[in-house]
């Protein structure tokens, strides 16, 4: 008996190459909308419209605090939902027109605003992005957890994910520095940023589109998890309780949340760096961003073959070392006047960095995902209720809560070395100390909240064998709940 293509009875769950292809074009949702285009935001609001970096920080940090509330919500709702269509769906499509079209206002603020309404349209329109984005993205990750149910074959699931995301992230990339910020003065013009905003979003809507509609039939066909009728508001404080009850869940939610402020600092400040530190031109800061996709493409492929010879932990320890080693390097030997190169001259040392940084990036996005999904079936099995939507929900928010505070450490940061404005307008340039102060706090005070991450999660506890433990237990319940759920209910009695 099947239920479905790839999935088997009582064995395991793999899904067919042609659905992990169409599903991993949903990965562009985040990896195109979400970490690609919205990098250039903080950039935007601050060198090209003039805000303070404090105010940008703190439209940011507000849409953070919508999060805090939409992220749990979704995947509550999601892993509660009964449809034709299955748990995820339903809300993935509803998505797909709103995150498009809130993607496209953040960049299109409409001229001749004072800085407090262009402070209030970007507080409004960033929420709307996160939230959209969140409704997407959170039952698409459960989702992809759902799909395969083995310790190796959750991460070949990850792989096809992260691979499409790199194809995004160059796509977007390109779109950015071949089309509109190609020509003088680049990434300062205003004018290209409304025409890139809404071209990645029309990208974002057709890529979404053909992901649900390619794993629609797959998806529609995995078990069902037992739905319950109590309101979300409700059952809500009790599932959130139960599952940080799970040690796994803690250990990874809060050292991603640790990790991603690194990150959403790092990411803040970076086009400062490469613009007035390194005084890259357009064409050698896409070279860089090639680079470092080209590093995570390096890394996807490599992880599942360390998978098999490492743990999971391992392998991301790995990983962000690597990343904490880029942070570390080049930073201080330009801070402290010891290496100073420009232009082309720091094109070299630069893109080994971002390649190098890439290759441990493309480990963790593998490993990770896939060890959040290992520790959603240890919850099964201790609490016997299924949380996966919970669960990356709350990777999730550890992702883009992090990295929203991320932000308003960097923009902070950038009003405490009171950085100017209208550097780059005019002649405008900041001082030799300044520039010192900068990438310090673009590198190594992002390394140092790096290492407390990695602090946090050396106790993760789910090996191999653990999982495999866990895995032989709760087949036999799934496939007794699947066999009761095709079971015709018993015929009425004749009154």
């Amino acid at each position: 008996m099947a239920w479905g293509d790839g999935l088997a009875v009582g064995g395991e769950l793999k899904p067919p190459a042609r659905v992990k292809l169409f599903y991993s074009f949903g990965q562009m949702a985040q990896a195109g909308a979400f970490d690609t285009a919205i990098g250039f935001v903080f950039f935007y609001y601050t060198a090209v419209l003039g805000l303070s970096g404090g105010m940008v920080g703190a439209a940011l940090a507000v849409s953070l605090c919508f999060d805090a509330v939409v992220d749990p919500l979704i995947g509550s709702w999601s892993d509660n939902m009964a449809s034709r269509l299955g748990r995820r769906l339903p809300l993935m499509i509803i998505a797909i027109p709103l995150m498009s079209l809130a993607l496209g206002l953040l960049f299109s603020p409409p001229t001749g605003l004072s800085p407090l309404l262009v402070f209030a349209w970007l507080t409004v329109t960033s929420v709307m992005v996160r939230a959209m984005i969140s409704l997407f993205n959170v039952p698409y990750i459960a989702l992809g957890a759902e799909m395969a149910d083995g310790y190796a074959e959750r991460s070949k699931v990850v792989a096809w994910r992260a691979v499409a995301g790199i194809a995004a992230g160059v796509g977007v990339t390109a779109l950015a520095f071949m089309v509109f910020f190609a020509k003088p003065p680049g990434l300062l013009d205003r004018r290209g940023y409304p025409g890139f905003g809404w071209s990645v979003a029309v990208v974002l809507f057709a890529a979404t589109a053909i992901c649900c509609a390619g794993v629609l039939r797959y998806a529609a066909s995995l078990p069902r998890a037992a739905t319950v009728s109590t309101s979300i508001w409700r059952r809500l404080p009790a599932e959130m309780a139960e599952i940080f009850r799970n040690g796994s869940f803690r250990v990874l939610f809060f050292s991603a949340v640790i990790f991603y402020v690194a990150v959403g600092a790092n990411a803040t400040l970076n086009t400062h760096t490469q613009i007035f530190v390194w005084k890259l031109t357009p064409g050698m800061m896409q070279v860089i961003g090639y680079v470092y996709l080209l590093g995570i493409l390096i890394g996807v492929p490599i992880t599942p073959v360390l998978s098999r010879r490492l743990e999971k932990r391992t392998v991301v320890i790995v990983g962000l070392m690597m990343i904490i080693a880029t942070w570390i390097g080049l930073p201080l030997l330009r801070a402290g006047g010891f290496y100073a190169p420009t232009g082309a001259a720091a094109l070299p040392p630069m893109a080994f960095s971002a390649v190098f940084a890439g290759i441990g990036v493309g480990f963790t996005a593998i490993a990770y995902p896939s060890m959040m999904a290992d520790a959603a079936d240890e919850h099964e099995l201790l609490f016997g209720a299924r949380r996966e939507g919970l669960y990356f929900s709350g990777l999730g928010f550890a992702a883009k809560a992090a990295s929203g505070l991320g932000v308003l450490v960097g923009g902070l940061a950038l009003d405490l070395l009171r950085f100017p404005r209208d550097a780059g307008h005019g002649g405008v340039t900041p001082p030799e100390a300044m520039l010192g102060s900068l990438i310090l706090a673009w590198g190594p005070g992002a390394a140092v909240l790096g290492v407390a991450a990695i602090v946090v999660f050396a106790p993760y506890a789910i090996s191999r064998r653990r999982h495999d433990e866990i895995a032989a237990q709760l087949r036999p319940r799934r496939l007794a709940a699947a066999l009761d759920d095709a079971r015709p209910a018993p015929a009425l009695e004749p009154a």
